[in-house]
C-alpha cells in the first residue's frame, strides 16, 4: 500500500499577513507560547512557512523595503508543534528529538527569493565597512536552479534548507539567555568588534514587545505582555538550535534537538533556496517562503546520553546535525585563502574571523575582474553554494581559512590563464554602471553591454 500523503499541520497563504494565517505564527522563543498542533512520532507531516520577513520584502525594483526594515519582526516561525509518542505521551525535558527532513522546497506559485546587503546602521553584515549601503537581488527558480537578472551570467542548483529549526527553551534556559545577552549589551560598544569593525546594530537583539507575535496568545492581554517582555528574539542560534543557518541541512538530513519543555514545542522557518557558508551579507541566503515534510523520533533520556554540556549547567548543550545524501555535484573549484592579517596590514593572533574576511575579500577582488561589481560578488558569495573552511588554527600567528567557489556556476571561464593581450574575461567581459541609490532603485543593476543597452 502506498504511503499516505503528509498531513498538513501548518498551512500558509502567502497573500495574507503573518498574523492573519489560519494557524497562528510566532517570532519569539518562550516556553509559554502554546503549541498549535500535536504530531505523533513516526508520522510524516508537512509544515509551510512564510519567508523570515512575513512578506515585507517584495519582488520589485527597489531595496527600500530592506533599507527601512524593522528587524524586530524576525523571524516568523511555524509552530510550536507538540511531539508525542504512539501512546500519546509527550516528549519530556531531557529527551532528544530527532527531526528528519524528508522533503522541502518553495511554496508552489511563490517560486522566487531575494538576497540583500543591509544598511550599516540597520543590521550591517560581515563586510559592512566595505559595503555600507542596502542592495537587493531577486532570484527566480527553475526547478533546482536559481538565476538573477541582477547578477547575470550565473545559474546554480540550490541546497534548499531551513535557516531556523529549534525547540522551546525552559524558563531556566530562557533566563540564562536573557542574563548573558543583557550583560553583553551593557558592554561599551566600542570594545566589541568583529575584524575591528562594529558591524551590527544593535550588538544584541534583546527582548522587546515591538512587532511581537506569540501564536495563540492574544495580543494586549496580561499574559501577552509578560511573555513579550521575556521572550528571546530568534536572530541568534542557541542551545535549542534556532537560527543555525547550516546550508547543507537539506533532504535526508536529521537534526537531534535537546528537549527542554514537555512536548518539545518544535518550530521552524526562515527557508533558504541556497546559501553560502557564513551567509556573509546577513540577509545573505536566497530567502523564500517554503515547506518542510518531516518525521520525528523521541529518544528518551537522549540529552544525558548523547549531549555533553560545555558550560556551567546541564542546559549548556548543542544540537547534533546529520547531513543528508542529496547535494549538487561540483568537480572544479577555485579556492581563495585568507590569513589573520587585516586590510591595513596589522597582524592578528590566530583570528579566524579576520582570516575569513580576507578570504572573502580576496574572492571579491578576483571575481570583480570578470565584469561584476564588487556588490554583486558579495551577494553571490553569500548565497551560492560556496564552501568556507578553517584550514589552520594552531600555527601562530596566522589563522588560515579558505573559501571555495564552484566554477560551474558561471557562464564564463573564471580560472587564471595567460591573457595573450586579451582583457580578463575574454569576449564575455561585462562592464556595469554605478549602483543606484535605494530611494530610486535599490536592486543591483541588470548587466549592460558597452553600448549601454541591456545585454541578454
Amino acid at each position: 500500500m502506498a504511503p499516505l500523503t503528509p498531513r498538513l499541520v501548518v498551512p500558509i497563504d502567502v497573500k495574507k499577513q503573518p498574523w492573519e494565517q489560519k494557524v497562528p505564527l510566532h517570532n519569539r522563543w518562550h516556553p509559554d507560547i502554546p503549541p498549535v498542533a500535536d504530531v505523533t512520532e513516526g508520522e510524516l507531516f508537512r509544515v509551510e512557512m512564510v519567508d523570515w520577513s512575513g512578506g515585507r520584502v517584495r519582488d520589485d525594483n527597489s531595496a527600500d523595503d530592506l533599507k527601512f526594515m524593522d528587524f524586530t519582526v524576525a523571524h516568523y516561525l511555524s509552530g510550536p508543534l507538540r511531539i508525542v509518542d504512539s501512546e500519546g505521551v509527550p516528549a519530556s525535558p531531557g529527551d532528544l528529538l530527532a527531526v528528519e527532513i524528508c522533503n522541502l522546497g518553495p511554496l508552489p506559485g511563490d517560486e522566487w527569493g531575494y538576497t540583500a546587503i543591509l544598511e550599516r546602521e540597520n543590521g550591517g553584515g560581515f563586510l559592512t565597512d566595505h559595503f555600507p549601503s542596502t542592495r537587493k537581488a531577486i532570484w527566480y527558480f527553475e526547478g533546482i536552479y536559481a538565476y538573477s537578472p541582477q547578477i547575470p551570467g550565473v545559474r546554480f542548483p540550490g541546497i534548499t534548507h531551513p535557516g531556523v529549526v529549534g525547540t522551546a527553551p525552559s524558563v531556566e534556559l530562557l533566563n540564562i539567555w536573557n542574563e548573558r545577552e543583557k550583560r553583553l549589551s551593557e558592554t561599551r560598544p566600542e570594545t566589541l568588534t568583529l575584524c575591528e569593525v562594529l558591524h551590527q546594530r544593535p550588538l544584541v537583539p534583546l527582548p522587546t514587545p515591538d512587532n511581537c507575535l506569540l501564536g495563540k496568545v492574544q495580543e494586549g492581554t496580561a499574559e501577552w505582555h509578560k511573555i513579550a517582555n521575556e521572550a528571546a528574539r530568534t536572530i541568534a542560534g542557541r542551545e535549542n538550535g534556532g537560527n543555525c543557518d547550516i546550508k547543507n541541512l537539506s533532504r535526508g538530513s536529521k537534526v537531534y534537538l535537546p528537549v527542554f519543555v514537555e512536548g518539545a514545542n518544535l518550530s521552524t522557518g526562515d527557508m533558504h533556496f541556497s546559501q553560502g557558508d557564513g551567509e556573509i551579507s546577513l540577509c545573505g541566503a536566497i530567502e523564500m517562503s517554503g515547506f518542510l515534510e518531516l518525521k520525528c523520533e523521541i529518544i528518551r533520556g537522549g540529552m544525558k546520553e548523547y549531549l555533553t554540556p560545555v558550560g556551567p549547567t546541564p542546559l549548556h548543550v548543542s544540537p547534533i546535525f546529520e547531513i543528508g545524501p542529496v547535494e549538487p555535484r561540483f568537480s572544479e573549484w577555485l579556492v581563495f585563502e585568507g590569513i589573520s592579517v587585516d586590510e591595513s596590514g596589522k597582524q592578528h593572533f590566530l583570528d579566524a574571523s579576520v582570516a575569513y574576511k580576507r578570504a572573502v575579500l580576496n574572492a571579491i577582488e578576483y571575481l570583480s575582474k570578470f565584469g561584476y561589481s564588487k556588490e554583486q560578488v558579495y551577494l553571490l558569495l553569500s548565497c551560492c553554494p560556496c564552501e568556507g573552511r578553517i584550514s589552520g588554527i594552531v600555527d601562530s600567528p596566522n589563522a588560515v581559512t579558505t573559501l571555495a567557489i564552484p566554477t560551474a556556476i558561471f557562464d564564463q571561464d573564471i580560472k587564471p590563464k595567460r591573457m595573450n593581450g586579451r582583457p580578463l574575461g575574454g569576449p564575455q567581459l561585462r562592464r556595469l554602471p554605478d549602483l543606484l541609490s535605494c530611494s530610486n532603485d535599490g536592486h543591483l543593476p541588470a548587466t549592460q553591454d558597452k553600448s549601454g543597452t541591456s545585454a541578454p
